[in-house]
Order: structure tokens, then sequence, then C-alpha cells
């Protein structure tokens, strides 16, 4: 069974009028994200989204869960990813939409020394896009490793290791077809969680399910 997101709803500026037709957009839009498809170890939920960047906007937080994990473990990785839209195309993101994300996961402590961690960070994420056959323009972002060490009483702790992706990107998406891009955008950043988490890549011909939405 697909879950729904139950409370998302388009904003319109003060001087917006309901109905009108970047509504309309939006919300076919925004019914593509809630048909897509993730894997089933991806649980999504909408959260509050930012209320100034954009007329329009979405937020969906993530969590990636292992089948294998029990109610007192942590999530193998987490993240957010908000999904902005203003008709009036600010000219920093070249286009009207603009996917704001963030994910982070631990690392094997090994990766804390690994010069090119950044480097292998971003390019999970944009061979997302690229193996989900997506478009994109002004692609920005940071990728940051950090690695905490306990002394002292502590000093039994294992070293651990974080790393954290934090990027966004403008969809280039084809007429009539928003929806479906825009839910594999969706996708796309869901399999960046994944990846993070350690999860194996799907095997060819296995087709994710949608996630469960609380």
């Amino acid at each position: 069974m697909v879950s729904r997101i139950s409370d998302a709803r388009p904003r319109q500026r003060s001087a917006g009028t309901p109905g009108a037709p970047e509504d309309t957009i939006f919300t076919r839009a925004l019914a593509g994200v809630r048909e897509a498809q993730v894997r089933p170890e991806l649980v999504l939920e909408e959260v509050p989204a930012p209320s100034r960047l954009a007329p329009h906007a979405v937020a969906l937080s993530g969590e990636v869960v292992p089948s294998h994990l029990t109610d007192d473990d942590e999530a193998a990785a987490t993240g957010r990813f908000v999904l902005l839209h203003d008709p009036e195309g600010p000219e920093p993101w070249e286009g009207t939409w603009r996917a704001v994300t963030y994910a982070k996961a631990q690392m094997e402590p090994e990766v804390g020394h690994d010069p090119l961690a950044g480097q292998a960070g971003w390019s999970w994420l944009t061979d997302a896009l690229d193996e989900a056959g997506l478009a994109y323009v002004a692609p920005a972002g940071t990728v940051t490793c950090v690695t905490s060490e306990s002394f002292g009483a502590l000093a039994d702790r294992e070293p651990t290791v974080e790393l954290e992706i934090r990027a966004s990107w403008t969809p280039v998406l084809t007429p009539d077809r928003e929806p479906d891009e825009l839910a594999a955008t969706l996708g796309a950043w869901g399999d960046l969680l994944c990846t993070l988490a350690g999860l194996p890549p799907l095997p060819e011909g296995v087709v994710a399910l949608s996630g469960t939405r609380r």
C-alpha cells in the first residue's frame, strides 16, 4: 500500500490568487512526489516547510532504517529534502524549481583519514542524479567529514566519523512531466541516503517500493 503525504499544501504570496495556474503546477508536482518510488528501508515523513525561501514549498525528513535494526538502534542515515517553486525564477536558481537537501551518516573510522572523502560524498549525489536520468543546473553544496575522538574517562570509546552532505540544485524539467521528474528527484536523494547508510545497490530489474510515510 502506498502511504500519502497528507498535510502538504501549496502556499501563495500574499498577492496570489487561490487556484492560479502556478498553484495547479505545484499541486501536480506534489502529487508526483507523493507517489515517489523509494527503497523500503527509507522512511519519509512530512515536516514543516520553510516559509521564506519561495512561494511554494514542501519538506520531507528521511531516515534509512535497515530491517535488522531494533527500535533502540539509531537510523543508519538521516536527512531532509525540500522542494521549492518560485514562478519568478530567482537568478541564482537558473530556473523555477530548487531542491535543497541535507544528508548525514556515521562512516567507518578510516573515512576520517581519507583526503578524498569529500569528493566521494559529492560524487554519490551526482551519480544518483545521473543514474536516475535527471537533468539539472546550478548545483552547489558542501561535504563535511568530522572525526570525534574521546579522551580521559571516555578514552575507551571508539572514534566516530560523520559525513554530512548539504546540497542544492535546479531540476531541469520536461513540460507535462514535472510530477514524474520531481518524484525521480526525491528518489535520487533517497538513493544518496541509502548509499551513505552502506546499503548495496538494488539488483538490476528490482523495483523499489514506496517507503512508509509516518
